[in-house]
C-alpha cells in the first residue's frame, strides 16, 4: 500500500488563455498617444493567439530542442544547414504572418513563382491584412506594438524578423536586386526550405558584420571583397572572410560588410545563388550563448563567395548605421516586452500564492515591489512607442531630430534596466522563478535574455557616442525643449530637470558625462510621455521616484503617499 507523503497546494496556476494586448492599458494608451487613428485589431488578434497554451507550447519547445548544425550530408557534400524543432517555424509562421519584419516596407506588388521578376500576385495572395503600408496610418507605431506582444511570447524567432526589418530598405540601393527580392521580404508567407528565391513565396535576411579583431568597430573588419564582373544584379564581388558573429544563418541572404579596393562597403549575399548553387558560405559551428537557445547564431567563413555591391563602393559604414537605428529601435522593443513580461509573471504569481496568512500582493513591501516595476514597465513602453512614432514621421523636421536623439538613448537606458528589472521580478516568484521548467520557467528565460539586447547592436558605450553624434546633427537642443515642453508645470522635479538640459546639451563636448546625459533625458522624456499618456497617479510616482528623489537604489522604495492599488490594477494580466 502506497502511502502519498504530501500534498501539492499554494501552487499558482500558469498565466496561459488570455488576450495579452487587451489586458495591457499602457500599450493601448501608448498607441492611443503616438497613433490615435490606428486600428488595433490586428493587435487585439495577435494579442489572442500568442496568449494561447498551444504557443506557449511552442516557445518552451524551441528552447528545449535546439537548433542542430547538419555541415554535410549523408554522402560527404557540404549542405551547412541548420535544422530547427517545428515549434521554431510555428513561431516564424506566426510573427511572418502578423508582418513584423516588414510591415512599414508592403506595397502593392508581390512575387509569383518561378518568374524572377516581380508581378501581381493572386488576388488576396499577399496583400497585408489592412491593405498595405500607404493605406495603414503609422505602420511603424503597429508593427513595434506587435512586435512588443510577440516578445513576451518568446524572443527567439524575432532575430531574423527585426534584421529582415532592418535590411529591406538598405537593400533599395540595388534597384534589380531589390525588385526581385522587395516584395517578397515583405510577403506574410513563410518557407524554411533552403532553395532558390525564385521558388519561395516569402524570404529572410540577416546581417553580418560582427568579427573577432573589431566587435563594434567595424572599420576593422578583414573579410575582403575583389570585384568578379557584373550582370543583371550589378557589380559582382568574390568576398573572402571570417564573421565571428553571424546570427541566424538559416536566412535567405545576408547583408555584409567587406573591404573592397575603396574601402569598406555593403554586399548583398545570398544562400541560395541564381543558377540554384549553394554559395560559399560555410558554417563553421553554432554559438553556444547565453540567452535563448532556440535562435542559431553562427560563425561562418567566406571562401570566394559571391555577393552584389549594396549602394556605393566605401560607403558601407554609413548604410550600416541606418541599418542599426532600426536594430536599435527592436531592442528597446525587446526589452520593454520582456519588462512586461515579466511584471505580467510576478502579478499573476503574487495574486495566488498566499504567505503569512495573506496573499502575496496583499503584502505592503511587495505592492511596493510590484507598482514601482509596473512604473519602469510603462515608462519603457512610452519611451518605445514613442521613438517607433518618429519613424514614421521623418518628413517632419522635428520627428528626424527626436529619431536621432531617442534611437540611442531608448537602447542605452531601457535595455540597461532590463535585467535589474527581471532580476527583482524573478524574487517575487521566488525558487518557482529560478527554475527552467514548467510555466515558471519563462521568467528563468526572460532573465537570460535580457543582457542581449543591451550589448547587440552596440553597447552602453557606443550609445553614449552615438548621442553625442547626435547632438551635432541640427538644434536637437530645441527639439528636445519642444518635446517636454507639454508637461512643463505638472511637476516641479521635472520643470527642474527639462530647464537644464537644454543647457547640458548644448555644452556637452566629453564622453566622459555622456551616460548620465542619456539617463537624464531618458528619464525627462519618460516623464513628459507619462504625463500626456498615463494616470496621473503613474505619473506622478515616476517623478517623486525618478525625478524627486523619493526612491531607493533598489526597486520596492517608492515613497509611502504613491497610490498602490491604482497602479497595480492598471498593470494585471488578465
Amino acid at each position: 500500500m502506497s502511502v502519498m507523503t504530501h500534498e501539492v497546494f499554494n501552487q499558482p496556476e500558469s498565466l496561459v488563455g488570455y488576450n495579452l494586448f487587451e489586458t495591457n492599458p499602457p500599450l493601448q494608451d501608448a498607441l492611443k498617444f503616438n497613433a490615435p487613428q490606428l486600428d488595433t485589431a490586428p493587435l487585439r488578434r495577435l494579442g489572442a493567439e500568442i496568449g494561447t497554451a498551444e504557443m506557449q507550447t511552442h516557445a518552451r519547445l524551441a528552447n528545449v530542442h535546439t537548433p542542430q548544425l547538419r555541415s554535410h550530408d549523408r554522402s560527404g557534400r557540404r549542405i551547412d544547414q541548420v535544422e530547427f524543432h517545428p515549434s521554431y517555424h510555428a513561431l516564424m509562421t506566426a510573427a511572418v504572418d502578423a508582418g513584423l519584419h516588414g510591415t512599414p516596407w508592403a506595397g502593392n506588388v508581390a512575387p509569383t513563382l518561378g518568374t524572377g521578376v516581380s508581378s501581381l500576385p493572386p488576388e488576396g495572395a499577399f496583400a497585408p491584412r489592412g491593405g498595405p503600408s500607404a493605406l495603414t496610418p503609422a505602420p511603424h507605431v503597429l508593427r513595434a506594438a506587435g512586435f512588443m506582444l510577440f516578445t513576451e511570447l518568446e524572443p527567439s524567432i524575432l532575430c531574423p524578423i527585426s534584421m529582415t526589418y532592418a535590411a529591406t530598405p538598405a537593400l533599395r540601393r540595388n534597384e534589380a536586386i531589390y525588385a526581385e527580392w522587395g516584395p517578397r521580404l515583405t510577403s506574410r508567407a513563410y518557407d524554411p526550405v533552403l532553395k532558390p528565391y525564385t521558388q519561395k513565396l516569402g524570404v529572410t535576411m540577416g546581417m553580418g558584420m560582427t568579427e573577432k579583431q573589431g566587435g563594434s568597430d567595424v572599420r576593422a573588419n578583414t573579410t575582403q571583397a575583389v570585384l568578379d564582373g557584373s550582370d543583371a544584379w550589378g557589380q559582382r564581388y568574390r568576398l573572402t572572410g571570417h564573421k565571428w558573429f553571424f546570427s541566424a544563418p538559416m536566412c535567405d541572404a545576408f547583408l555584409v560588410l567587406a573591404q573592397a579596393p575603396a574601402g569598406l562597403s555593403c554586399f548583398f549575399l545570398p544562400r541560395v545563388l541564381p543558377d540554384g548553387s549553394l554559395n560559399a558560405l560555410y558554417i563553421q559551428r553554432l554559438k553556444d550563448k547565453l540567452g535563448n537557445k532556440a535562435n542559431a547564431s553562427s560563425e561562418v567563413e567566406f571562401v570566394q563567395a559571391s555577393a552584389w555591391l549594396v549602394g556605393e563602393e566605401g560607403r558601407g559604414v554609413p548604410q550600416i548605421l541606418e541599418m542599426g537605428t532600426m536594430t536599435r529601435l527592436d531592442c528597446a522593443l525587446g526589452t520593454s516586452g520582456l519588462m512586461r513580461q515579466a511584471l505580467a509573471l510576478a502579478l499573476h504569481h503574487t495574486r495566488q500564492r498566499q504567505a503569512f496568512g495573506k496573499r502575496l500582493v496583499e503584502h505592503d513591501l511587495m505592492r511596493n515591489v510590484l507598482a514601482d516595476l509596473a512604473i519602469e514597465s510603462e515608462a519603457a513602453c512610452a519611451l518605445s512607442m514613442r521613438l517607433a512614432g518618429a519613424f514614421d514621421h521623418q518628413g517632419e523636421a522635428h520627428e528626424q531630430l527626436m529619431a536621432r536623439l531617442l534611437t540611442p538613448i531608448a537602447k542605452f537606458w531601457i535595455c540597461k534596466r532590463g535585467s535589474y528589472f527581471a532580476q527583482e521580478a524573478m524574487e517575487c516568484l521566488g525558487g518557482s522563478g529560478y527554475v527552467e521548467e514548467g510555466g515558471e520557467g519563462v521568467m528563468a528565460r526572460i532573465y537570460r535574455e535580457m543582457p542581449v539586447n543591451s550589448i547587440w547592436e552596440g553597447a552602453g558605450n557606443i550609445m553614449a557616442l552615438d548621442l553625442l553624434r547626435a547632438l551635432r546633427k541640427g538644434d536637437v537642443a530645441s527639439a528636445l525643449e519642444q518635446e517636454l515642453a507639454p508637461a512643463r508645470g505638472m511637476h516641479p522635479a521635472l520643470d527642474r530637470l527639462a530647464h537644464s538640459l537644454p543647457h547640458r546639451v548644448e555644452a556637452m563636448a566629453s564622453e566622459m558625462e555622456a551616460r548620465r546625459l542619456a539617463q537624464d533625458v531618458a528619464l525627462a522624456v519618460q516623464a513628459a510621455l507619462l504625463a500626456q499618456s498615463a494616470p496621473a497617479e503613474v505619473f506622478a510616482a515616476f517623478c517623486d521616484s525618478r525625478l524627486a528623489g523619493n526612491w531607493g537604489h533598489t526597486f520596492g522604495s517608492l515613497g509611502a503617499g504613491t497610490v498602490f492599488d491604482a497602479i497595480l490594477q492598471r498593470a494585471m494580466p488578465a
